[in-house]
C-alpha cells in the first residue's frame, strides 16, 4: 500500500479547472434568480394565483425546508464512498430538481396552494442537496485563506452568468416576436437542459479528497452546540441578514422599477441585467479585496457602500437609464461580494472547528448557512407580499395604484434592506480569524492529515487545479 504524498499548495488555483468545477453554478444560479424574481409575479399575474396564496406557499415551504438542511449536511459529512463524499450527493440531487422545475414552470392556471407547496418543497430540496454538496466540495478543494476567496469568487461569477441568462431569455424571446412559448416557461426549460450538461462538466475533471475524521461522527444532537460558538453565530447572523436585504428587494424588484421608477417591464429587466452583469466583475474584485484587507473587513466595507447606493435610487430621475445604469452596476458589483465573503468565511470556520473537534463539519456548516438564507427568503417574500396585500396594492397587469400605495412599496424596497445589510457587516466587528490565524490552523490540520488512513490523493486535486504534477486520481491507502 502506498503512502499519500501531500505537496505544499502554491496558493493558486488554475482558472480553467476552477471554471469547470463551477459549471453547475450556472443552472443553479439561473433557477435561484428566476424563483426569487420571475416565478412569484408569474404565478400572481399570469396564472391568476392571489398574492396571499403565493406569499403563503413560499413562506410555508421555506420554513419546512429549513429543517431538512441540517440532516442533509450531516449525511454529507458522514458519507464515505469510493466516488467521494460530496460528489455522490451532487449527482443525487439532480433528478429531483429537474422534475420539480418541470412541474413548477408548467403549473396550471389557478394552481392551488397545495400544488405550489408540494413542488416548491421538492425544488428547494433538490436545490439544497446540489448547492450544499457543491459548496462543501469547494471548501475541501481550496485549502488556504486566499484560495477560499478566489474559488468562491469564481463560483459567484459563473453564477452571475446563469442569473443573467434567466433574465435574457424572456427579453430575447420578446425581441424575436415569439408567441409560441411562454418566456418564463422557457427559463424553466433552459434550467432543465443545463443541469445534466453542467453536472458532467463539473464532475469529470475534478477529483475529491476526503478529510480525516478523528473520534466519533458528528451527531444530530451536537447540532445545537455549534450555536455556542461565537464565530458560527457571527457568520450565520451575517448570512441571514445579507441574504434578507437583497432577497427582500428581489421580491419587489419588478413592482418597484415599473410602478415607482417609471420603467417598462423590458427596461426593468435590462437594469436588472446590468445589476447582475456587474457581479461578474464584482465577485472576483471582492475576493481580491478580501485577500488584501481580510474577508470580514471587505464585507463590512461592501455592505456600507451598498446601502449608500440604495438610497440614491430614490433621487434619480424616473425612467432615465443614463442615471440608473451606473448606480445599478455599482450596486450589483457590491452585492455579488456578499455571498463570496460569507461562504469563504464559513469554510475558514469549518477548518477551525475540525482542528478543535477532529470531525468534518463543513457540510453541516453550509447547511446552517443555507438554512439562514432560506429563512431570509421565507420572510422576504412572505412579509413583503402580505404587506402589499394589506395596503391594497394591486399586482395585476395594468392595475392603477395610489400614491400612498406606491410610497409603501418604495419604503419596503429601500429601508428594510439597508438595515439588514448594515447589521450583517456589523456582525464581524472584532472578528479574529484572519489570514495569519487561518494559516496556523491549516498548518496543524495538514500535519495531522498526513496520517489519514483512507483519502483521495490530494496531489491529484492540486494537479487538477494548479496544473502541477505530483499525484494520482485513485484512492491511496496507507
Amino acid at each position: 500500500m502506498s503512502t499519500v504524498n501531500r505537496p505544499q499548495s502554491s496558493g493558486h488555483l488554475r482558472l480553467p479547472a476552477t471554471l469547470a468545477f463551477a459549471a453547475i453554478n450556472l443552472p443553479l444560479a439561473a433557477l435561484g434568480l428566476s424563483v426569487g424574481v420571475q416565478l412569484p409575479p408569474y404565478f400572481a399575474s399570469q396564472l391568476g394565483v392571489s398574492l396571499a396564496v403565493v406569499g403563503g406557499a413560499f413562506g410555508i415551504v421555506r420554513l419546512l425546508d429549513i429543517w431538512l438542511d441540517p440532516i442533509i449536511g450531516l449525511g454529507m459529512d458522514r458519507t464515505r464512498t469510493r466516488f467521494g463524499r460530496y460528489r455522490v450527493w451532487l449527482v443525487a440531487g439532480a433528478p429531483l430538481l429537474i422534475v420539480a422545475v418541470y412541474m413548477l414552470y408548467n403549473a396550471p392556471k389557478g394552481a392551488t396552494q397545495v400544488y405550489l407547496i408540494i413542488w416548491l418543497l421538492a425544488m428547494y430540496l433538490g436545490q439544497s442537496i446540489m448547492g450544499l454538496s457543491h459548496s462543501a466540495w469547494a471548501a475541501v478543494l481550496a485549502k488556504t485563506y486566499e484560495q477560499r476567496s478566489r474559488i468562491f469568487g469564481v463560483l459567484t461569477a459563473v453564477g452571475v452568468i446563469g442569473s443573467l441568462t434567466s433574465l435574457a431569455i424572456p427579453i430575447l424571446l420578446g425581441q424575436v416576436g415569439n408567441t409560441a412559448l411562454n418566456p418564463i416557461q422557457a427559463v424553466g426549460w433552459f434550467v432543465i437542459a443545463m443541469i445534466p450538461i453542467a453536472l458532467l462538466v463539473t464532475l469529470v475533471p475534478t477529483p475529491e479528497t476526503i478529510n480525516r475524521d478523528d473520534g466519533e461522527h458528528f451527531k444530530l444532537s451536537d447540532y445545537a452546540k455549534l450555536f455556542s460558538r461565537g464565530n458560527v453565530i457571527r457568520v450565520l447572523a451575517a448570512d441571514l441578514l445579507v441574504t434578507l436585504g437583497p432577497g427582500w428587494m428581489a421580491a419587489l424588484y419588478m413592482f418597484f422599477f415599473t410602478n415607482s421608477r417609471g420603467f417598462t417591464q423590458t427596461g426593468a429587466s435590462l437594469l436588472l441585467m446590468v445589476y447582475i452583469v456587474a457581479g461578474f466583475v464584482g465577485a472576483p474584485l471582492t475576493a481580491a479585496l478580501a485577500n488584501r484587507i481580510s474577508k470580514h473587513r471587505a464585507l463590512i466595507l461592501t455592505t456600507a457602500l451598498f446601502s449608500i447606493g440604495l438610497v440614491l435610487l430614490l433621487f434619480l430621475p424616473k425612467g432615465n437609464f443614463v442615471y440608473f445604469v451606473p448606480v445599478m452596476a455599482i450596486e450589483g458589483a457590491l452585492a455579488a461580494g456578499f455571498g463570496v465573503m460569507t461562504r469563504a468565511i464559513t469554510a475558514d470556520i469549518g477548518d477551525e472547528l475540525r482542528l478543535e473537534g477532529g470531525r468534518e463539519q463543513i457540510g453541516l456548516l453550509y447547511a446552517l448557512t443555507a438554512a439562514t438564507s432560506k429563512l431570509a427568503g421565507a420572510f422576504s417574500i412572505f412579509l413583503t407580499f402580505n404587506v402589499l396585500a394589506l395596503t391594497g396594492y394591486d399586482a395585476k397587469v395594468g392595475a392603477q395604484n395610489t400614491p400612498q400605495q406606491i410610497l409603501g412599496l418604495e419604503l419596503a424596497y429601500i429601508v428594510g434592506p439597508i438595515v439588514f445589510v448594515m447589521l450583517a457587516g456589523a456582525c464581524f466587528i472584532g472578528y479574529k480569524l484572519d489570514a495569519e490565524r487561518h494559516a496556523e490552523i491549516r498548518r496543524q490540520l495538514d500535519a495531522r492529515d498526513g496520517h489519514t488512513e483512507v483519502a483521495y490523493d490530494e496531489a491529484a486535486v492540486l494537479e487538477g487545479l494548479t496544473g502541477e504534477p505530483g499525484g494520482h486520481s485513485a484512492i491511496d491507502r496507507k
